[in-house]
Parts: structure tokens; C-alpha cells; sequence
């Protein structure tokens, strides 16, 4: 599985590439090479069977016809091994001298050059070998044959072609393993990247991409990720502080304000002011919400996975927030709907994992009509647990499925409701915490109140999971590992 991710990278995509157009390269040349060397000896050949047939013709004109005949004897006498060949017969092809019985039967070109097989069908005594020969008539109704044995250069040609084929196929061989190399060698780099990436991504805001101080295109690229990080860590930690003095600084006004507005509630008589002393004090209620649910948020975002992560219990902590809320359901006349399947647990920090599930339950609680039914419900699928919470509420349009969980969005249609559009971006910032997603769907697809379906899947708590979160907590933590539990402020704003 291994290899065929390394096969998909680019970077061995590219040295293939490369090793294609090496090869074509090599294939080109080595024939270049072939086609000239081929060509040279069969030339040479060529050129030593004319100089042959200009010495014959020489003796033909000097002496004639039994000086020719005299002469072919005399070459085939001094030549044991045959190198070259010759035959000299009449117009009906009676021999009158040379080292072969017949005629061969061969393709004859317009010049008069002729491939055959010396054999047992021209007479030939020795071995099968090849030949290359020249025919044309002498004056007086004569016929000549003048060749040469290639046999050796015909064997010298298939040696190259042997050599040029495994030349190619070890070159294709180098280039494909040099190629494997290069790639796993860049890909085991950028692998190093994507780590460090996604480690920071869930949180370890202080790692930073290592680099080899080589200086090459990777450690520039590592340094001005590092700088780059360096400055967003900074931009973040600048936001942070801005945001957490406005909200303390705020809140402790507020605080007074509220409680002052709480005095004054009750020492009033005047009814009309009692009824404004008391919208007030609700206003300052709902503004320490936002401003602890925002800071909680911001908080859970930077912390990334450093949360006290132990087993958790699913079906147990799920029970436990629905006996909490029954009472609220029960004042508007709404059951609960239970499924949990036992022995469901995941890893996570419990305080969290119950903010959010107590968030949901309020929200569905919240946006079911009076006499409505909120199903919850605990199951294992595959390797997650999974937590749901159905309602029959107003439900959320399939378009802005995707946008609540922006913090302050809120549905066109519970905007008239209490709530401030924190709600739901805690519950994602938690479930990122613990690895989870969160899948958003219709109740009853097609009514007029679809209701809302929220599935929070998050892996399953095994023995290799623990393993894993054991080695992961041996490395170093990021700087927010220290920070205040989240949990422990409070909020009671929740909303879609």
C-alpha cells in the first residue's frame, strides 16, 4: 500500500517523465550508433566484393575466358576457409569454375546484389553460413558470382542489437530505481512537512518544520513556513490578549452593573420598574453569556488536542445530561426518546464532551414545540462512536447547513428566539478537539418542520488508540498545554 502511494506522488511521476525522455534519449543514440556501425561494415563488404569483381574484369580483358576461369581457381585455391565466394557458368548455368555447385535462389536487387544461405542447395560442403554477392553477365553469354561470407558480421550485428536491447533494459532499469529513490527521498521530506502541518493544525501551535541546513528549495521552503507560522502565532496571541482584556475588563463592570440592577430590582415597589430592573438584569445575564462563550471558544481553539484525555463512557455521560434536562423538557410538555448502546466509549475530556452534548440537548429542547419528541441516542459505527440528537423543530435550510457554525450565524428563522449563534461553534470546537465531525441533517426531509438531526462522530476509544495518544503525549506540547480548562466557565447562551 505503501508503494503504491509513493507510485501516485508527483515527484516520482516527474522522474518518470524524466526517465522516459532519458530512455528515448539512450534508445536514439545507441541506434544512431547501430545503424552507423551496421552500415560501415556492410559498406566494407561491399567495397571489398567490387574491388574483387574490378580484378576479375581486369583479367577477363587481359586474358579472357580461360584467364578468368585460371584466375577464380586460383583465388578459391589460395582461400581454404571460404571468406570468399564465387561461381562462373555458361548461359545455361553449367559451372565452369568456383567454390559453389549452383545458382542461389535468393531476392535480387536492381543492382544485382543478392542475401542467400551457403548450403547442401548450392553445393556448399560446410556449414550453413550467410553470403552477400554481386551477379551480372561477362560477354560471350557468361554469367559471374562474386560474394563474401558475412556470416561473421551478420553475427557481429545481432552481438550489438543483444548489447543495444540489455543496454536499454538496464538503462530503463537505473532510471526506474534512481527515479523510486529521488521520489522517496522528496517525498519522505514533504511527508516530514505534512506531519509537522497537521500536528500544528490540531493544536501544537509551537513545533515547527524541521530543516537539514543544506539550504536547498526544502529548507528555504521550511523557513519561510517557520516565519510564517511565527507570525500568525503572534497575530494570534496579540488577538487572544486583546480579546481576553476587552472580555475581563467588560465583565467585571458588567458584573456590577448587573448586580446593582439586582439591588435596585429589589428594592423597588413600583411594579412598571420592577418589570425594567428585570429586562435589564437579563440583558447583563446575556451579555456575560456571550462574553464567557466567546472566550471559552477562543480558548478550546488554541488548545488543540492538549485536553485531559481519558475513557470516557458515551452512554453514561449522555444519560446523565439527559436526566439533567428532562425537567426543562417536561415544562413544555416534550419527551425523550432514548437509545444508547452501552459499552460505546470514546477518548476525551469529560467536562467538554458534556458541555456539548448539554448544548445540543438545549438546542433541540429549545427549538421543539410544545408536545414534540427529541430522540437521543449512543451507537458504535465501524471505528466511531456517534451521538445524535433529533428534533422536530424549524429545522435549517440545506443551504446554511454549512454556516452555522460560524460564530454569531444564526438561522433566518430563530432570530426571534433567545440566543446569540455561539452555540453550535463551541460544539464544533469541541468535537475538533477529540477528532470528531459533526453531520447535520433533516428529521423529516420535506415537512414543513424538517427538524434538525446533529450526529457528532468521534473515533471509538480502543487499546490502539491509547497506544497512539501515549507515544503522542511523550512529545513535546504546544504552548496553550497550560492554559485554564475551558469547561469551567459557564454558559447559557446555546443556539443553532
Amino acid at each position: 500500500m505503501k508503494l503504491l502511494s509513493q507510485l501516485r506522488t508527483s515527484s516520482f511521476q516527474l522522474a518518470l517523465l524524466y526517465m522516459v525522455v532519458f530512455a528515448t534519449s539512450v534508445f536514439l543514440l545507441l541506434a544512431f550508433i547501430y545503424w552507423r556501425t551496421a552500415g560501415f561494415m556492410t559498406a566494407q563488404t561491399d567495397e571489398t566484393i567490387e574491388a574483387e569483381i574490378a580484378g576479375l574484369a581486369e583479367q577477363y580483358r587481359g586474358r579472357g575466358v580461360n584467364g578468368l576461369i585460371t584466375i577464380i581457381r586460383e583465388r578459391v585455391a589460395r582461400d581454404p576457409n571460404a571468406k570468399s565466394i564465387y561461381l562462373l557458368t555458361t548461359d545455361d548455368f553449367l559451372k565452369l569454375a568456383g567454390n559453389i555447385e549452383t545458382w542461389p535462389e535468393g531476392s535480387r536487387s536492381e543492382s544485382g546484389w543478392i542475401n542467400f544461405t551457403l548450403n547442401e542447395s548450392v553445393g556448399w560442403t560446410g556449414p550453413e553460413r550467410l553470403a552477400r554477392a554481386r551477379i551480372f553477365e561477362v560477354q560471350g553469354g557468361l554469367r559471374l558470382l562474386v560474394g563474401r561470407d558475412v556470416d561473421e558480421l551478420t553475427n557481429l550485428k545481432r552481438v550489438i542489437e543483444t548489447a543495444i536491447n540489455w543496454g536499454m533494459g538496464i538503462t530503463l532499469a537505473l532510471a526506474l530505481l534512481g527515479g523510486f529513490l529521488m521520489s522517496r527521498s522528496t517525498t519522505r521530506r514533504i511527508e516530514v512537512i505534512n506531519n509537522t502541518s497537521r500536528r500544528i493544525m490540531n493544536g501544537h501551535l509551537s513545533l515547527r518544520i524541521p530543516t537539514r541546513g543544506t539550504d536547498d528549495d526544502f529548507d528555504q521552503l521550511a523557513e519561510n513556513l517557520n516565519q510564517m507560522l511565527d507570525r500568525i502565532v503572534y497575530l494570534m496571541e496579540g488577538i487572544r490578549h486583546v480579546s481576553d482584556s476587552i472580555a475581563h475588563d467588560l465583565r467585571t463592570p458588567l458584573t456590577r452593573l448587573r448586580n446593582q440592577l439586582e439591588n435596585t430590582l429589589m428594592s423597588v415597589d413600583n411594579d412598571e420598574a420592577r418589570e425594567q430592573a428585570g429586562r435589564a438584569v437579563a440583558e447583563a445575564d446575556q451579555l456575560l453569556a456571550t462574553f464567557n462563550a466567546l472566550l471559552r471558544i477562543a480558548r478550546l481553539e488554541t488548545r488543540g488536542n492538549t485536553a485531559d484525555m481519558k475513557p470516557v463512557p458515551l452512554d453514561e455521560l449522555v444519560a446523565d445530561a439527559c436526566e439533567l434536562y428532562e425537567a426543562l423538557a417536561e415544562d413544555k410538555d416534550q419527551s425523550f426518546e432514548q437509545d444508547l448502546q452501552s459499552g460505546v466509549k470514546i477518548e476525551g475530556d469529560r467536562d467538554l464532551l458534556f458541555q456539548m452534548v448539554s448544548n445540543l440537548i438545549d438546542n433541540a429542547i429549545k427549538y421543539t414545540p410544545e408536545h414534540g419528541v427529541i430522540g437521543v441516542s449512543v451507537r458504535r459505527e465501524g471505528s466511531e462512536a456517534v451521538f445524535e440528537v433529533r428534533d422536530s423543530g424549524i429545522g435549517i435550510p440545506d443551504a446554511e447547513k454549512d454556516q452555522v457554525f460560524q460564530r454569531f450565524y444564526r438561522v433566518g428563522k430563530s432570530r426571534s428566539l433567545p440566543g446569540n449563534g455561539l452555540g453550535l461553534s463551541l460544539v464544533s470546537a469541541v468535537a475538533e478537539i477529540h477528532q470528531g465531525r459533526i453531520v447535520l441533517s433533516d428529521t423529516h426531509p420535506g415537512e414543513e418542520s424538517p427538524g434538525l438531526t446533529v450526529a457528532v462522530k468521534i473515533p471509538a476509544f480502543t487499546e490502539a488508540r491509547k497506544r497512539i495518544r501515549a507515544t503522542q503525549a511523550e512529545q513535546p506540547s504546544d504552548s496553550a498545554a497550560g492554559e485554564t480548562h475551558a469547561a469551567s466557565e459557564s454558559t447559557g447562551v446555546k443556539t443553532h
